[in-house]
């Protein structure tokens, strides 16, 4: 019985390491210019595949391309020095079209 329990718990946190999505709860975002430099700052890591700002919602979505990731404490730190203060780092498997349509059904 432990032994199933350790390999779920491995595969738990392989997968979390792994996750396609980052999503950040992120204070400071105050205008479109903000979310534009966010943009420009994240697609230029190179295992970015795709990114959110939502400033009504203080979120930012990082989708990762298959098989990469972006290290937590380098998300922060980009965006530190840009004068934002990140509250929380989580990693999903949720599709970044779905964080879209989320943020869409928040705002009508």
């Amino acid at each position: 019985m432990k032994r199933i329990w350790v390999t779920i718990g491995v595969f738990a946190l392989f997968t979390s390491a792994n996750a396609a999505t980052i999503e950040m709860k992120v204070n400071g975002l105050v205008c479109a210019f903000c979310a534009q430099g966010i943009e420009k700052t994240l697609k230029g890591y190179a295992a970015t595949a795709d990114v959110v700002v939502s400033l009504e919602n203080r979120l930012v979505a990082v989708s990762t391309k298959d098989g990469q990731d972006i290290p937590d404490a380098e998300l922060k730190k980009a965006l530190t020095d840009a004068g934002y203060t990140v509250k929380s780092i989580s990693r999903t498997e949720t599709p970044i079209a779905e964080i879209r349509q989320r943020i869409r059904a928040k705002s009508e």
